[in-house]
């Protein structure tokens, strides 16, 4: 008896060792852009996210976070109340999905074109939801139109779910037709780059209960800077002062809560190029007023440094399968993989001064997420 106990003891300890020197590497063989991580109850994990399927979005599936499959398109344009318009700009435009489990439901909240566009907008997207009796689909549009349209194209919606029962939409205005003054695009227009610069702003607007429709007026959280000394300037400025584009962008938003704090994670810069990257602001409501961060960037490129990866950025988060690790889920690119977007996760902390650190971007080997069986 005491024999077979100390084979099976063995056996426990060999298999967790094992477990301890199990390792992956980044980017992972997904390939999307704006990775999106639902954890659901039985340790399985589903990703979505922007590409990887005609005129919608497929799902993959994984129990460790490293290790994906493809489990097909699994949200179509053409649903029986399907609103958007797959033959405009950007192939319809179906960007950005992110899923919920709300009373063994599945919600999909994504951007796409409205093929509502009188004035033939070249950008005209806004943001729908789509339901699932799985997280695999399925998934049929709830309404035969956007949740809302508040005048303006909308991208990158992000849900807040309160204990109170509240539900918060956030989401980007984009920075088509949206020219701002601020000290940046007079530097731009005196150097002659540029004859003004649009900006992407993030509101946020409670929902109703049923997600049909938005109580109240949006708000707004996040822009870029105005001032060029201030602090967050420099870092989110970095696609016009390099003369890249007449853009400066605040999208991708994420938001969680840490206690009484709530964290908005957002992405700045052009996201087709190398100077994507991400920061975050802080609130003690979930309409603000948010705070940006004096260590932002948190993630970037570190090409400068000697690496090879660049556009990090549109992040989500998750945890490990025992709860214990927080990770940053967000895309980036390599000189391997040139222009192509692929799924990067990394470790992140809240530490106990309340600043948040992203442990990234990286390419080296590193442990599997702790819980991984």
């Amino acid at each position: 008896m005491k024999k077979i106990t100390l084979i099976s003891f063995l056996i426990v300890a060999a298999l967790s060792l094992n477990a301890q020197l199990l390792t992956y590497n980044n980017p992972l063989a997904v390939d999307l852009g704006d990775p999106y991580v639902l954890h659901v109850k039985n340790d399985k994990y589903y990703m979505y996210g922007t590409g990887g399927a005609t005129n919608g979005f497929a799902a993959y599936s994984s129990t460790d976070l490293v290790n994906w499959k493809n489990e097909g398109q699994v949200y179509f344009y053409d649903n029986k109340n399907g609103w958007s318009n797959p033959k405009a700009a950007w192939g319809g435009a179906y960007w950005a999905p992110e899923v919920y489990a709300i009373n063994e439901k599945y919600y999909m909240f994504y951007s796409a074109q409205w093929k509502d566009n009188p004035t033939g907008e070249l950008e005209n997207f806004r943001i729908g939801v789509a339901v699932a009796d799985k997280p695999t689909g399925p998934f049929t549009d709830v309404n035969n139109k956007p949740v809302f349209d508040p005048g303006y194209p909308i991208i990158d919606a992000n849900v807040l779910f309160e204990k109170n029962g509240k539900v918060y939409l956030y989401y980007s205005r984009c920075c088509y037709k949206h020219p701002v003054q601020s000290q940046v695009a007079t530097w731009a227009k005196n150097k002659g780059w540029f004859n003004e610069i649009e900006e992407s702003w993030v509101y946020g607007v409670e929902l109703k209960p049923d997600l049909s429709g938005v109580i109240g007026e949006p708000v707004l959280l996040l822009r870029p800077p105005v001032s060029m000394k201030d602090k967050q300037a420099e870092w989110e400025s970095r696609s016009v002062t390099s003369k890249e584009v007449n853009r400066r962008w605040t999208e991708g938003s994420t938001i969680f809560k840490k206690k009484d704090t709530y964290y908005m994670m957002y992405s700045a810069n052009y996201y087709g190029g190398k100077n994507y990257a991400v920061g975050y602001a802080t609130s003690k409501s979930p309409l603000g007023p948010f705070k940006k961060a004096a260590n932002n960037p948190v993630l970037q490129k570190n090409i400068e440094q000697g690496g090879v990866v660049t556009g990090t950025g549109h992040n989500s988060i998750t945890y490990s399968p025992d709860g214990k690790e927080m990770f940053c889920v967000y895309h980036g690119r390599t000189l391997k993989t040139g222009d192509k977007r692929v799924v990067f996760i990394d470790r992140m902390n809240i530490l106990s001064d309340g600043r948040l650190v992203v442990q990234g971007p990286t390419t080296a080997a590193q442990p599997f997420p702790s819980g991984v069986k």
